[in-house]
């Protein structure tokens, strides 16, 4: 791709080769499309080729698949995909990619949650996360339209006003309550009442909702009570495919699939001086009962991954 500086939008444009355009689903302005990354001229990737523009990085949908283990992908971090100048095809790109690596948890943010049911998004999922922004008692309403049978979390933020009082409903709808303040420099910006907060706090624990405090809420509410909780859900991670057949195996015996490190490492060698050859794995139950089927000494293991070698050695040893 042809190298250009990171902050010239201008000369990022006039680079015609490099990129495609596509009408919004709005029919407001253009919207780009990348199918590989534009560079500086230093090598390195432009992020924002052409500003605050909405932008299709292709090249990014491999992402999930390169890795090895299951993250909460919290997906168009910097945009909003569900927006209403967002063409159908790239939110079909993206479900999609997110179906094909099933092993990540995504989340999903926007302040049109009416677009999740126009669009048709997968439902009953675990692992997808369906979002929206609010801010105050004048937009608190969008709840309403998250998706019915899926997860779902509201993302308080910036919290500019009371929204309990007229909304409580709210907290029996959501699966996830994430709070925070305004930050930045703005001096007319809006700081949230420390009551506001505890009335959120106390209605999402009233209906078992976890609530994740932002960083921006320490000066309000105290580092000693802030809530940091996320759904069991995103507590945990799960293996690639790739990684897992690594580092998981059968039990020779019980067949108990089992990871490589907790059973006995199956070794074989037929004469002085070959090196010993990996056959197979077998849990430390079965080993103990299959040294006492043969009538052997069982060895001293120390640990759970000692490697063991059985079967014909050198006469003399």
């Amino acid at each position: 791709m042809t190298a250009r500086f990171a902050g010239d939008v201008r000369l990022n444009l006039m680079a015609k080769k490099d990129y495609s355009i596509e009408p919004a689903a709005d029919n407001s302005d253009n919207v780009f499309v990348l199918e590989e990354p534009m560079l500086n001229e230093t090598g390195n990737t432009l992020v924002y080729p052409f500003g605050f523009e909405p932008t299709y990085h292709k090249y990014r949908m491999d992402y999930p698949e390169k890795l090895k283990m299951g993250n909460n992908i919290f997906v168009g971090a910097m945009a909003d995909i569900f927006g209403k100048w967002v063409p159908d095809e790239w939110i079909r790109d993206v479900m999609e990619t997110c179906l094909d690596n099933p092993i990540h948890n995504y989340l999903f943010l926007t302040k049109n949650p009416e677009r999740y049911t126009e669009v048709g998004v997968p439902a009953g999922l675990e692992n997808m996360w369906y979002g929206t922004t609010i801010t105050c008692d004048a937009d608190a309403d969008r709840f309403n339209y998250l998706p019915a049978g899926c997860n779902t979390f509201v993302s308080i933020e910036p919290l500019m006003g009371d929204i309990v009082s007229k909304h409580n409903v709210m907290f029996r709808q959501v699966d996830w309550i994430i709070i925070g303040a305004e930050t930045g420099r703005n001096k007319n910006k809006i700081v949230p009442e420390l009551q506001w907060i505890k009335d959120i706090v106390v209605k999402a624990d009233y209906n078992s909702v976890p609530v994740f405090m932002k960083d921006s809420l320490i000066p309000i509410v105290g580092e000693e009570n802030m809530r940091r909780e996320f759904p069991k859900q995103l507590q945990h991670s799960e293996i690639s495919p790739k990684l897992k057949a690594k580092l998981f195996d059968g039990c020779a015996s019980c067949k108990a699939h089992l990871r490589k490190s907790e059973m006995i490492t199956l070794l074989e060698r037929s004469k002085r001086g070959e090196q010993p050859k990996q056959f197979g794995f077998m849990c430390r139950d079965c080993f103990k009962e299959f040294c006492k089927g043969l009538g052997l000494d069982i060895p001293e293991l120390i640990g759970l991954a000692e490697s063991v070698t059985i079967g014909p050695g050198d006469e003399d040893e």
